[in-house]
């Protein structure tokens, strides 16, 4: 129990730097650009999953929160965002450093996300390219949404404030779900994914998308102990987005949109796994 709510904390730690750094970007975009260079930057977003997919291989869970905030402020397209959530590797990488696992496989694992994720996320934006409304003014509505009076506070105070609501918000939800995993047990998790069938790909994807460390290290040290296959580990790796699904139905007011990107990740976990184990 005393684990749990310490693991609560500790997750919620690991994310507030990268909460920080993200207010203070949208504080200073509003602050400080003009109605002409919130266009500029509203337009020169092509690349955008890109780099959304390198970011998100790096050993940070935090892009996934910090890309679902840039997303709800429309500084980022869906497609980088998307490219975020599928390449965001989460608590994979520190489980296989420990497990003393084979280098080249870590590697290819984390290239692979972040190949799948900047795929995916230029064909989700050339999808919905026309449908995606990229108003910076946007940034204005998280500050609604938190009760902040930004424009007295400036743009350092603006931003601990949304940081420490926002944090607030992670720390309560990791709490609950870290005592709800105690309740159930990592052992029934793990149980779940151990009969190899059809099944065993959706049931993957739906643990990674659990927002929280708990799904990703029990999904990689299943595989780890060869008890699950590559394409099963796989389906949840690329679902795991860390707190980033969370942060974005939290921030974004319109549900369907959140429904859709939630659907992508989903559908694109289920059928790489799928194929990665016909093919290998």
């Amino acid at each position: 129990m005393i684990d749990c709510i310490l693991d609560g904390f500790i997750d919620t730690l690991k994310i507030i730097p990268f909460l920080l750094i993200t207010f203070m970007v949208l504080e200073f975009i509003e602050h400080k650009f003009s109605t002409k260079q919130k266009r500029m930057l509203s337009k020169n977003k092509k690349y955008g999953p890109l780099l959304g997919g390198i970011l998100g291989g790096l050993p940070e869970c935090g892009f996934g929160a910090m890309g679902a905030s840039l997303f709800s402020a429309r500084v980022i397209t869906i497609g980088t965002l998307v490219a975020i959530f599928l390449s965001t590797s989460d608590e994979m990488i520190p489980v296989m450093i420990s497990e003393q696992a084979d280098i080249r496989l870590l590697l290819g694992i984390i290239g692979f996300k972040i190949i799948i994720g900047i795929i995916i996320g230029f064909i989700v934006d050339l999808l919905y390219r026309k449908k995606q409304d990229l108003k910076v003014d946007e940034i204005k509505d998280l500050c609604e949404h938190d009760h902040c009076d930004c424009e007295e506070d400036g743009i350092i105070i603006s931003s601990i404030k949304h940081t420490l609501k926002t944090g607030l918000f992670i720390l309560v939800f990791n709490l609950v779900i870290n005592l709800i995993i105690f309740k159930i047990g990592e052992d029934s998790l793990s149980n779940i994914l151990l009969h190899h069938n059809i099944f065993s790909y959706f049931l993957s994807s739906l643990v990674g998308l659990i927002p929280s460390c708990a799904g990703s290290v029990i999904i990689t040290e299943l595989y780890i102990s060869k008890m699950i296959s590559i394409g099963t580990m796989l389906a949840g790796l690329l679902t795991g987005s860390g707190i980033g699904i969370l942060l974005l139905f939290k921030n974004n007011k319109n549900f369907k949109e959140n429904m859709l990107i939630l659907s992508i990740i989903y559908f694109v976990g289920v059928s790489i796994g799928i194929i990665i184990d016909f093919i290998i």
